[in-house]
């Protein structure tokens, strides 16, 4: 299909192919928006990179709703779309984390405790996380439970053999030490600093707050709608405009691949 011109529809463009097979003209047309991450939208392409820039510089919702004229529920949806494009799909950036002399923390946390519309619990999204100490790369996945075989599966996928890694004392961890881990635990009921080994998750939770507090303005609720196993591996750039950072992860995302409603294809 190739770019047209369509000024009597309010986008301008469509997609259209004009391709002939055996002397007959393909009529076959798509929205502008269709299979891209636009395509769940009626906004506006200028609404969209507005109201995208609000939410992931953090500019206060009510700012943004004064300012563009949008309403909290437009807001809200869209930033669900903007968490959810964080925490899906990162090509190519993620690697195991530890190894030999390296120590990464590990925890569970739910995202989405708000209430929504007239009151109705929202149910939320448990995700699993680790952060190596030494370099900060982080990865984050959704889980269904956190049942043990389902978090082991994830620590022997996501970190190396011989690492140091610290828990809480959630029961799913109880036998990593027979993974080929060194296992260490803080029992957060008493202290959060183990006061003989000086274990402690206090890095991760650092992380789920920087996480949870950019997200939490716009969506505190909501399920996440993306696959389980679906990892984010925090970037090491630096200097770089958090705008910018997230049109890449936009950029680079396979939008057909992705569990998220759509919109109809019209021009509405």
């Amino acid at each position: 299909m190739t770019w047209s011109a369509e000024p009597s529809i309010p986008k301008g463009f469509r997609w259209r192919c004009r391709r002939k097979a055996a002397g007959v003209k393909c009529s076959e047309s798509r929205s502008i928006k269709y299979g891209s991450c636009f395509r769940q939208s009626n906004l506006t392409f200028r609404e969209i990179l507005l109201v995208t820039y609000d939410i992931v510089c953090r500019e206060p919702a009510c700012h943004t709703r004064e300012e563009y004229a949008v309403s909290p529920n437009t807001i809200a949806e869209w930033g669900m779309f903007c968490r959810e494009t964080m925490l899906v799909f990162m090509a190519g950036c993620s690697e195991k984390l530890g190894g030999p002399n390296k120590t990464v923390e590990i925890d569970g946390s739910k995202f989405g405790r708000r209430k929504y519309h007239r009151g109705y619990p929202v149910k939320g999204q448990w995700v699993f996380g680790g952060v190596e100490r030494e370099s900060g790369r982080t990865f984050l996945v959704p889980v269904m439970d956190r049942t043990a075989d389902t978090l082991v599966a994830i620590i022997r996928d996501w970190i190396e053999p011989g690492t140091t890694v610290i828990t809480d004392n959630w029961a799913a961890y109880r036998n990593l030490e027979s993974e080929g881990f060194t296992h260490r635990t803080v029992n957060h009921s008493i202290h959060f600093v183990d006061p003989d080994t000086g274990a402690h998750t206090n890095t991760m939770e650092s992380t789920w707050r920087a996480v949870k507090v950019f997200l939490g303005q716009y969506n505190r609720g909501g399920r996440l709608r993306i696959p389980p196993g679906t990892v984010y591996v925090r970037g090491k750039a630096q200097h770089v405009s958090p705008f910018l950072q997230f049109l890449h992860l936009v950029a680079n995302t396979d939008w057909n691949l992705c569990d998220v409603p759509s919109s109809s294809d019209r021009d509405c």
